[in-house]
């Protein structure tokens, strides 16, 4: 076939109907008409959940007749990507394009239908130009809550769908640019928190207009001919870099497992993802037969969240450097039997937590490619948002609730030939913002102690993992918590090409009797001693202190399926550590000093795992440290020797 930079200028205008050049500034003028809606909703949103996390993204979509190919996504929330384009036909073809007309929107936001979970609602667009329907501009937005037994919806106890919240089947939202009243009011009789998700819901339905005014005024100046053509164009791009990247890796099966400790309802079933890749050619086959049956509790994944993981980690692994679009899957087959805990079916397969289950997707993909990437494989990340959803009421009666706040949703990030793993990101999945400290403390009645990174939980290597993060919040009335740290018993911060793992996270919660802020009028310690009057939450822990132990008691995190606390009571988060790149042992001993002196590592941790010895006062002296370089050669020829 031949490839899109040897077509010669009469051949490009035949098969795009637009020269090279006019196609390339209409495929980059999407991306830049996307951006610009996510922009815009960033700037008026209301709710946390899309002002301080950037819970949104947007995506342009070609006609029916073209099979609507999604030709342009924006730079935000990379879980939603992968399963617009299916979301956008499925909900148009249920719904019936014969029955739009311009001035609609329509909405979804059935896991099943267009993935992700319930409050990840679809609004989409039809654009027409002289009476014809030419594309579609969509923007997926979390909405605050969306009904079920949990205010905000964050928990992995959460039963079946009709525990986890309201199910919308494609429907009009708005018709002649007037809104739908019966679909209104079918979402505001069902959800909590009304006041806010109403300026966000008209917030996005003004962008879905900016975006279609972009995309008239580039068929205004170029033609529809020439519009409809840069939409193939783009995803044609994509899918022949995918392909060329594929031809680069060595033929062969690869095969690795992964998975999540347990769900919502006990902890006697592990749940493993297991995965055959064969790559032959410019082609590869993921296979997740063997995969563990659904889950009992809303941890599931639905197959569209499948397939975003999967495009996510092959992008980051072999092709990071052109814009992502439907196209880059054209070369790639996924063989995903229903039924399995990242291909959940209703009723009883609720899906909510799907990014606790594809994660380990995404991880999979990472160590089953490591051999045939070599110096090219990339670490493991901290794994699990260890999100934690809380909600109480203020003293003069008005409701609170944080969500992705203040638990462990940030943490590190594997290493790589380039360097070290950057330490306070969001999963590899994701690409949200950090809800600003400030914000927190000023609309909840909490307080965000601590947020610093661990030392020794970096995944040792030539190039370091990312360190660990410690988070402390307290919660200053009462409140009921859900807490849900899911990949604690091993580690995720996979090591690669001979690099270490990270290390691993766990939560406890200090209840105000053993250990008090106000009243103590002191921060609760790092140190080991302060965990033995602690409540466990997650993690492998030493059964009497308390501490983390990879060979010690799991502690489930539903064990108390809703955590009520008075108030005072401390959550403490400690995510899992980021993967290393390389040998400890080629970690120059300059590098390593300055770990210590930067406290990620500490003066036992380079012996222990670097072989460097050190000797001086990292935090009294930082700039005094000196490196012992025969007592060093020596020490490291004893770990080589191994």
């Amino acid at each position: 076939m031949t490839s899109l930079k040897d077509l010669d200028d009469a051949q490009f205008t035949e098969l795009y109907g637009a020269d090279r050049f006019t196609a390339s500034v209409l495929a980059s003028r999407m991306r830049y008409i996307v951006q610009h809606m996510c922009t815009g909703l960033l700037n008026n949103a209301f709710s946390l959940i899309l002002r301080d996390w950037y819970d949104f993204a947007a995506t342009i979509s070609g006609p029916p007749e073209q099979n609507y190919p999604m030709s342009s996504v924006s730079n935000s929330l990379a879980m939603f990507l992968g399963t617009m384009s299916e979301a956008v036909r499925n909900t148009i073809e249920e719904y019936g394009p014969e029955n739009l007309v311009p001035g609609d929107v329509v909405i979804c936001n059935d896991p099943y239908r267009a993935g992700n979970h319930v409050n990840d609602i679809c609004f989409i667009r039809p654009v027409f130009h002289g009476g014809k329907l030419i594309s579609f501009v969509t923007l997926r937005a979390h909405q605050l809550d969306m009904g079920g037994v949990v205010p905000a919806g964050f928990s992995g106890t959460k039963r079946n769908v009709y525990e986890n919240g309201l199910v919308i089947a494609p429907m009009l939202l708005y018709r002649d640019d007037k809104p739908v009243k019966a679909s209104f009011n079918l979402i505001f009789d069902n959800a909590r928190f009304c006041a806010l998700l109403l300026p966000d819901i008209k917030t996005i339905y003004q962008n879905l207009l900016l975006g279609e005014q972009l995309i008239l005024e580039s068929v205004e100046r170029y033609g529809t001919a020439a519009y409809l053509g840069a939409i193939r164009y783009a995803t044609d791009v994509s899918a022949e870099s995918m392909s060329t990247a594929l031809a680069a890796l060595p033929d062969g099966v690869y095969e690795a497992q992964e998975g999540i400790d347990c769900d919502g309802v006990d902890d006697s079933i592990e749940y493993r993802i297991k995965l055959k890749i064969t790559k032959a050619a410019d082609r590869m086959e993921l296979d997740f037969s063997g995969t563990s049956p659904q889950a009992r509790t809303s941890i599931n994944a639905g197959i569209l969240d499948t397939k975003t993981a999967v495009g996510v980690a092959l992008k980051f692994l072999i092709d990071p450097a052109t814009p992502f679009t439907s196209g880059a899957y054209r070369p790639i087959d996924i063989v995903l039997p229903a039924g399995t805990f990242i291909s959940a079916t209703p009723p009883d397969g609720a899906v909510f937590l799907y990014w606790e289950s594809t994660g380990p997707v995404l991880l999979a993909v990472f160590r089953a490619l490591e051999k045939a990437l070599g110096r090219k494989a990339v670490g493991g990340d901290y794994g699990s948002l260890n999100i934690h959803n809380a909600n109480g009421v203020l003293a003069d009666g008005t409701p609170w609730v944080t969500t992705a706040q203040c638990g462990g949703e940030h943490g590190p990030w594997g290493a790589t030939e380039a360097g070290d793993a950057d330490s306070y990101s969001v999963v590899y999945q994701a690409n949200n913002l950090d809800p600003a400290t400030e914000a927190v403390e000023s609309e909840l009645p909490a307080v965000v102690l601590r947020k610093e990174y661990a030392p020794d939980s970096c995944g040792a290597g030539e190039n370091r993992g990312g360190a660990a993060v410690l988070k402390d919040t307290l919660y200053l009335t009462e409140a009921e918590h859900w807490s849900s740290p899911l990949h604690t018993k091993s580690a995720s911060g996979v090591g690669v090409y001979g690099g270490q793992a990270g290390a691993l996270g766990a939560t406890w919660v200090f209840h105000p009797e053993y250990r008090n802020v106000p009243r103590d009028k002191d921060l609760i310690a790092t140190t080991p001693d302060v965990y033995a009057g602690a409540t466990p939450v997650a993690g492998m822990l030493d059964p009497e202190t308390r501490t983390i132990d990879p060979d010690g008691e799991y502690f489930y995190f539903a064990s108390t399926p809703v955590w009520h606390t008075k108030p005072n009571a401390v959550f403490r988060y400690l995510t899992n550590g980021g993967g290393g790149w390389g040998s400890p042992l080629q970690r120059s001993p300059e590098r390593v000093c300055r770990d210590v002196r930067d406290e990620y590592v500490t003066i036992e941790g380079a012996y222990r795992d670097y072989g460097v010895v050190i000797s001086g006062d990292p935090h009294g002296d930082p700039e005094g440290l000196k490196i012992d370089h025969d007592a060093t050669t020596k020490r490291r020829a004893e770990l080589a020797a191994r």
